[in-house]
């Protein structure tokens, strides 16, 4: 069968390329032929890009420029990510050759398919833009055709009201609907409309396939911070941590001043080394998250400041380790580099949670 995905794409983040890549691989390994939608809105690609100019009033020509002047050298090191990024996506992730920007131009000019897959990531997130993109939805996939949507994320506990006809309009045109989260599950149950949790994409594959695919050695003891947010928490907890036993940090956010080593300009097959490599992982990232349990590290989660926490939140929930999610300095008193004494009932879950997803994906085709 020939398949069709849609994702943010080419967002240069770790957990937006990897799921992205699983979730085609796996639809290969099940002997179809799939392919990503080239889709790149205008919200969605303006990553990286060095000439970038936010939306606050930088009305007069001297002032853009002066503010890409005092930016220039910064974003200058961002092309190196940025390559490293494009690099994995032109080797690893297979996509159509027409650009797509909008719904409208997916409608005109149709990505030619059996079948059509929305997901995985925080597609449906109506905190930013692409929650309220039809294309996003399958809106522009023919009534003929199948329509999935496969590990979707809404992130968020609810939905905005006046959202949610919008929602629930372009939802009841799929034919089988997951979503990543228990907390997507009840929002679309609101709807009055029936949904299936599933595990994120990076899940189909096993520890030993992502190992042998990308991860390299790394000889050095550290503990790795992914953190979006320059958490005072986990900031502390890594210094505490890293002083009591020997451990260097390291990070991969350019905004971590704190770190021994800083490899934010590397690419998802780096941050996966880092992930199996590492003594403890310390992030409010959802993949890092996954990948921790993936690979059966230790690890710990700090709570974002944007309201997205239930990504981590569910997901912790699912296999019943609550307790790795840390809200305030008085969760920290107590925490070691092991906080998980055994993953024997956490794999269990694992492997029954992964077997539910596969029954789903491939039910969903052969419907």
């Amino acid at each position: 069968m020939k398949i069709k995905t849609i994702t943010c794409h080419e967002v240069y983040n770790y957990g937006a390329s990897l799921q992205e890549y699983a979730l085609i691989k796996y639809l290969d390994f099940l002997g179809h032929e799939t392919e990503a939608i080239y889709y790149k809105p205008d919200y969605l690609s303006n990553h990286l890009n060095i000439w970038r100019i936010p939306n606050a009033s930088l009305k007069t020509p001297i002032i853009k420029h002066l503010y890409l002047l005092v930016k220039l050298p910064s974003r200058i090191g961002e092309l190196k990510k940025k390559k490293a990024f494009d690099v994995f996506s032109e080797k690893y992730i297979k996509t159509g050759d027409v650009l797509y920007k909008s719904n409208e131009e997916l409608k005109e000019n149709m990505p030619s398919a059996d079948a059509y897959i929305c997901g995985s990531d925080q597609i449906w997130n109506s905190f930013f833009q692409n929650g309220k993109d039809p294309a996003f939805y399958l809106d522009f996939a023919p009534d003929g055709k199948l329509k999935v949507s496969y590990a979707a994320s809404f992130a968020i506990d609810e939905i905005e009201e006046d959202l949610k006809p919008f929602v629930k309009e372009k939802i009841k045109r799929l034919n089988s609907v997951s979503v990543r989260e228990t907390s997507g599950v009840d929002i679309l149950k609101q709807l009055e409309i029936n949904a299936t949790q599933v595990l994120d994409p990076v899940f189909l594959f096993s520890k030993e396939y992502w190992s042998d695919s990308f991860v390299f050695p790394i000889n050095d003891k550290f503990i790795l911070i992914y953190d979006f947010d320059s958490n005072s928490l986990i900031q502390k907890l890594a210094l505490k941590l890293a002083k009591e036993n020997g451990l260097k940090i390291f990070a991969v956010n350019k905004n971590i001043k704190y770190a021994d080593s800083n490899f934010w300009q590397k690419g998802p097959e780096y941050f996966l080394s880092l992930v199996a490599n590492a003594e403890l992982i310390i992030s409010n990232s959802f993949h890092a998250v996954a990948f921790s349990l993936i690979f059966n590290k230790q690890f710990l989660v700090v709570n974002r400041k944007e309201k997205i926490n239930t990504r981590m939140r569910d997901l912790l929930a699912l296999f019943g380790i609550s307790n790795l999610l840390l809200n305030d300095e008085s969760d920290i008193k107590n925490l070691t580099t092991k906080p998980i004494n055994s993953y024997d009932s956490i794999n269990n879950k694992i492997h029954d949670a992964i077997d539910k997803s596969k029954r789903f994906l491939k039910d969903a085709i052969s419907s």
